[in-house]
């Protein structure tokens, strides 16, 4: 078996099963337990020392 199949048949077998794996992950990470703090300040970091036109 060359190397392109063998790396073919990882990416079709477990490369896919990895990347759904850190799809969810990622698309979770936000929701955790006790990151509302982290993400409210993230949302609202855009606003801070603005003047608003003074």
């Amino acid at each position: 078996m060359n190397t392109y199949e063998s790396l073919r048949h990882f990416a079709d077998s477990y490369g896919l099963a990895v990347m759904v794996g850190l799809f969810l992950i990622l698309c979770l990470w936000p929701f955790r337990p006790g990151s509302t703090d982290r993400n409210r300040a993230a949302a609202t970091m855009i606003f801070e020392d603005q003047d608003d036109g003074e």
